[in-house]
């Protein structure tokens, strides 16, 4: 029988004998259990019993022991057991030692044994698990130890590895770090605004842009220093011929203080931090919208790749976004508000972090809460499709989108909007289509890899056979020079 969180079968063939499957890093075990009827009527004695190894040694003898041959054999076997699957081992293990003998209900349907369990069972597994390395001989507790922890290591490593979901870690950071470095860019530019206000405080009015500021700054330097030959260079930051120019006239008039070299040095050179750090985000926000095109590609084409990041962050992971229902999704990100109506029993919010979406703002007041909860109700879907879909494509996103706004077009104009089996229809055919693009493209990358693989051995092949012919060339010359 299958017990979860526990990689243990036990197998009863007869009401007299008991054998007992045993899954180990190091193999499987079967093991014969003695005086079942005895035994399950002293079930107090049993788990005294299990501590001592003579006594156990008296009430249970390995049968038969399978090693694995390998750290990957190991690996594929507990791959196998973990999905409630037979691998082929444990299928040949068992039908070499037990001729009738299948595991969980896998075993039961495959073999036509029957399977039980109870609490005389669940003692005898606790016995084994802590004498097995004395019951197996040529297996000492050091190496069964160090073939549970290689095990696990090794299982653990696969199951990060090939687990599609894991990468959505990339976005839950990159959105954090993103959200952080709007705050510190924000400080080190008021910051910079306040320093070289000193100096020149009439270029907050004139530019009130942050990062332009911050990069003028870095331009500028000594105001007295500005000139008529400056003003293309300035003109290319602001982007304004006639900023520019009011730049260079304020500059001329400024009631600004006089500032020292060194304080020059220093301010430019933080506000080249601060420029360097703008130009960070930029990056930061291509790669972030990369990785949602990957992981998330309809949420991001429904919501936006910013919005869609910081609902997969909330919620932990895109598997646990996918799991929530609309209602939850709806107000994810309001959750203090969410309570503190409950518990004062009024308004509960309408939205969370959704309302940072075009659609909330384009909506009038009395239709917000409306489309909250249409566009909660889309972005599950979405994340559904994201999380579960094996190509990944945003047809369903764009579809998504689509109906959103249409019915926002619907509560301004009345105009009735497609239903949602229509839509989907269409969706699943271009799906359809772009899947088998995908995967016509990939088979043709396949082909050309297999191909330059074989050229490239046989390029191999060629070389050593010219090294050989080359060397025995050398080695029949070489008395002929003498």
């Amino acid at each position: 029988i299958w017990q979860a969180g526990s990689l243990t079968l036990r197998l009863c063939l007869s009401q007299v004998l008991i054998h007992v499957l045993f899954e180990h890093a190091a193999g499987y075990a079967l093991f014969a259990v003695k005086e079942v009827e005895e035994i399950g009527m002293l079930l107090p004695q049993v788990e005294e019993s299990v501590l001592n190894i003579g006594k156990f040694n008296s009430m249970v003898s390995l049968a038969a022991f399978f090693p694995f041959k390998s750290a990957q054999a190991a690996l594929e076997n507990m791959n196998a057991i973990s999905e409630g699957v037979v691998h082929a081992d444990l299928k040949l293990f068992l039908e070499t030692n037990l001729p009738h003998a299948k595991i969980g209900a896998a075993l039961q349907e495959e073999f036509g044994i029957s399977i039980q369990t109870g609490g005389v069972v669940a003692e005898i597994t606790r016995g084994v698990r802590l004498h097995f390395h004395s019951l197996v001989k040529g297996l000492t507790g050091q190496a069964a130890s160090k073939a549970q922890l290689g095990l696990g290591h090794s299982y653990s490593r696969a199951k990060v590895k090939f687990n599609v979901n894991r990468v959505d870690n990339m976005i839950i950071q990159s959105i954090a770090l993103l959200d952080q470095l709007d705050k510190d860019i924000n400080t080190f530019s008021m910051r910079v605004r306040e320093w070289y206000g000193y100096h020149f405080p009439e270029l907050v009015k004139i530019v009130p842009d942050n990062s332009m500021y911050c990069r003028l700054a870095q331009l500028i330097g000594n105001r007295k220093e500005l000139s008529e030959e400056s003003l293309e260079s300035l003109e290319e930051v602001v982007m304004d011929n006639a900023k520019a120019q009011a730049i260079l006239e304020a500059s001329r008039s400024s009631m600004g203080m006089d500032i020292s070299p060194i304080d020059l040095i220093n301010i430019e050179r933080f506000s080249n931090r601060v420029v360097s750090l703008a130009a960070y985000r930029l990056e930061l926000q291509e790669y972030l919208r990369s990785k949602m095109s990957q992981v998330a590609p309809n949420l991001a084409a429904l919501i936006g790749e910013v919005v869609g990041a910081r609902l997969i962050s909330h919620a932990g992971s895109l598997t646990n976004l996918a799991k929530y229902p609309a209602s939850t999704v709806q107000i994810l990100g309001a959750e203090k508000a969410l309570f503190r109506a409950l518990k004062t029993r009024g308004n509960t919010p309408k939205y969370g972090l959704i309302f940072h979406s075009t659609f909330i703002g384009r909506a009038a007041a009395k239709n917000k809460g409306r489309i909250s909860r249409y566009l909660a109700n889309k972005c599950t879907i979405a994340s559904r499709i994201d999380c579960f879909s094996e190509v990944p494509t945003s047809v369903f996103g764009d579809k998504l989108r689509e109906q959103v706004e249409e019915r926002l077009s619907f509560y301004e104009t009345g105009e009735v909007p497609r239903k949602n089996v229509d839509v989907m229809k269409e969706a699943v055919k271009e799906a359809t289509d772009v899947a088998a693009e995908i995967k016509r493209k990939l088979e043709k990358k396949e082909k050309k890899r297999k191909k330059r693989e074989k050229k490239l051995q046989e390029l191999e092949a060629n070389g050593e056979a010219n090294g050989e012919a080359e060397v025995s060339f050398n080695i029949s010359i070489w008395p002929c020079m003498f």
